[in-house]
């Protein structure tokens, strides 16, 4: 019967004598994993002593009996076996370690165990391990020291899970559109937000990011997406409030930016999937990350993936002193590319050159082709936010076998293309969609985490920005459509 491996890691946001001081208690689980019912060490012996055996019961009426094989105060490690148990854990043996976090006051929990089961419940004994016992007990720990040790099981119903608190509305102020025009039809409204759903989390927003999509939504550009009544916005930051059913990974007071495929940021209070969200640092504020998570994951792929951008890419950002060209600027430069860039103005000019595009071209009329050849030969790839104005400009400035990437359109839709047009220099076109290149949690947190760590080396400067009030949403639309604004807008809630 072959052994079965379940390991499980998190990090706690408290000191590692104060997590070590929970769980070096053999006996403490029942004060902070919601799983377990009741639970006493058996013969009167002390629950840090070698050898003792806890004797407890889960929620679900099961029963188990574990003996503590080791613990070093030292190391901070302690191990276990199960001697006893209604669940068909067989040689069961899981070993807790815990190690401080260099940057704060933080601490490191990995709990593994190995383990067989009777043929056939490998998967379901697995997963009951890795998500009810561990993941689960993370969450609940996290939620204990939160609460300064008590376990407000007065005030909560017990589940696999967490516990989940009995929630009511809450009053937020959200920004709605009730006919397609321009950003005068941007109004505040007040609405209640209901408790978070199974698998949701409520968010008290504190920087909401503005982005040119939320534009061509108001605009009524895509219906479908933003049917009416609507409220715009892909991205926000701000401190959970309370989670539903099966979130594990979150607890209320915990720090969080997110994207997601359906609008509605514009609002003070909003619920969305915990699997759009992720978790922020100490190092990173709130309105940074607002504007930056949606950004520097379209630089990301941008890059990455469909320009594969290396040393000696003749590169064309269009936009070049905005939000996503500053950063697609500075990226490509540090990976050696050749960066051309256009601008609306000298003073947009000033602040592309300050995030690594070597050759600005100044324009205001969409006319670029001439001076991109005179540059570089033509571009290998251009990153394309203009839209149906910059068409014959765009695919004049392409290399032969170059790459045209259509992010925006923000002069009009662009008209469609003919194939036999882009046959004729041999060259690709893409109409790439940010949320197809994060399509689940893991994929979200590890381009997430790459935009973060460039922004840490220095490869992607800060993102500046520009901030407008919630309410103000229709003032920062008019600056966004202005073309005079530079960096990212970012709305704040009262």
């Amino acid at each position: 019967m072959a052994l079965q491996k379940v390991v499980r890691s998190t990090v706690i946001d408290a000191p590692i004598e104060k997590v070590w001081a929970v769980l070096r208690d053999f006996n403490s689980h029942d004060q902070w994993h919601t799983v377990v019912d009741t639970s006493e060490i058996e013969d009167g012996k002390t629950s840090d002593r070698v050898g003792c055996v806890r004797n407890f019961t889960l929620q679900d009426g099961n029963h188990i009996r574990e003996m503590l094989l080791s613990l070093s105060d030292k190391d901070h490690v302690s191990t276990y076996t199960i001697v006893e148990a209604t669940v068909p854990l067989q040689r069961y043996v899981a070993t807790v370690t815990l190690k401080p976090v260099t940057d704060g006051q933080r601490t490191f929990w990995h709990w593994a165990s190995t383990f067989s089961t009777p043929a056939g419940m490998e998967a379901q004994l697995r997963e009951m391990v890795a998500h009810g016992v561990y993941e689960a007990g993370f969450a609940n720990l996290k939620r204990h020291l939160q609460l300064g040790h008590s376990t407000a099981r007065s005030t909560t119903r017990s589940t696999g899970n967490l516990p989940i608190r009995q929630a009511s509305p809450i009053t937020a102020q959200t920004i709605k559109v009730r006919e397609y025009g321009d950003a005068t039809q941007l109004r505040a409204e007040t609405s209640d937000v209901p408790p978070p759903g199974p698998g949701e989390v409520r968010i008290r927003q504190t920087a909401i990011g503005v982005n040119y999509l939320d534009v061509y939504l108001r605009k009524g550009w895509i219906p479908d997406f933003l049917p009416l009544p609507g409220t715009p916005g892909m991205e926000a930051a701000g401190e959970v409030i309370d989670v539903g059913t099966d979130v594990t990974s979150l607890l209320p007071g915990d720090r969080v930016a997110y994207m997601g495929p359906l609008p509605g940021s514009y609002s003070s209070v909003r619920n969305v999937p915990v699997a759009w969200t992720v978790r922020l640092s100490g190092g990173m504020d709130d309105i940074t990350a607002a504007a930056s998570l949606l950004k520097g994951i379209t630089a990301d792929y941008l890059l990455h993936d469909l320009g594969r951008v290396q040393a000696g890419t003749r590169l064309l950002v269009h936009a070049a002193a905005g939000g996503v060209g500053s950063m697609v600027c500075a990226w490509a430069r540090n990976k050696g590319a050749l960066v051309m860039g256009t601008v609306s103005s000298e003073a947009k000019a000033r602040i592309a050159r300050d995030h690594g595009c070597q050759h600005v071209i100044v324009t205001s009329d969409y006319t670029f082709s001439a001076a991109v050849h005179s540059i570089a030969q033509g571009a290998d790839v251009i990153i394309d936010g203009l839209g149906d104005a910059a068409r014959e400009e765009n695919f004049a400035a392409l290399a032969p076998c170059g790459h045209w990437i259509s992010l925006g359109q923000a002069s009009g839709p662009l008209q469609p293309l003919s194939p036999d047009w882009l046959v004729s220099k041999s060259v690709s076109f893409s109409r790439p969609v940010a949320f197809a290149y994060v399509a689940n949690h893991a994929l979200l947190n590890q381009r997430a985490e790459r935009v973060w760590q460039a922004m840490r080396e220095g490869i992607v400067p800060p993102v500046q920005t520009e901030r407008f009030a919630l309410k103000d949403a229709a003032a920062a639309h008019a600056r966004l459509e202005s073309r005079q604004s530079t960096g990212a807008l970012v709305l704040l809630p009262g």
